[in-house]
C-alpha cells in the first residue's frame, strides 16, 4: 500500500465519525441556544409575567364591561347610564351643556346641606 492509499482510507474512515460529531454537536447547541433552550427560558418568565399582567387589565376590563351590561339589562335599565349612552351616541346635548367625564373608581361628593332661604 502506498502512502496515499493510507491516507485516503483514514480520511474515508473518519467521514463518519466526522458526521455524527457534527451533527450530535449541532443539536447540543440547539438544546442550549434554540428558540425553546436553556437561555430561553428566562425569557420566557419574563414574558409569562408580562402576559399575567396583561390578562389582569384585561380582565379589570372584562368586569367593568360587564357592570355596564347588567345595568343596561333589560329587566332594570339604570337611567343615569341610559342617558349618559343616549347622549353620547347620538349627539343630542344642547350647546351650553358640559359632559364630565369620571373615573368610575371615583365616588360623587356628597352634596352640599340645603340652607331654609336664609343666607
Amino acid at each position: 500500500m502506498t502512502q496515499r492509499h493510507k491516507f485516503r482510507k483514514s480520511i474515508s474512515r473518519a467521514v463518519g465519525p466526522t458526521v455524527a460529531l457534527i451533527a450530535v454537536l449541532a443539536m447540543i447547541g440547539y438544546i442550549i441556544f434554540g428558540p425553546t433552550g436553556l437561555y430561553a427560558w428566562g425569557d420566557y418568565g419574563q414574558s409569562v409575567e408580562k402576559k399575567r399582567v396583561i390578562l389582569s387589565e384585561l380582565t379589570k376590563k372584562q368586569n367593568e364591561l360587564q357592570n355596564r351590561v347588567n345595568l343596561l339589562g333589560r329587566q332594570r335599565v339604570d337611567p343615569d347610564l341610559a342617558d349618559e349612552y343616549v347622549r353620547e351616541k347620538l349627539g343630542v346635548m344642547h350647546p351650553d351643556e358640559i359632559a364630565i367625564p369620571m373615573d368610575p373608581a371615583e365616588k360623587p361628593a356628597a352634596p352640599a346641606p340645603k340652607t331654609d332661604g336664609q343666607r
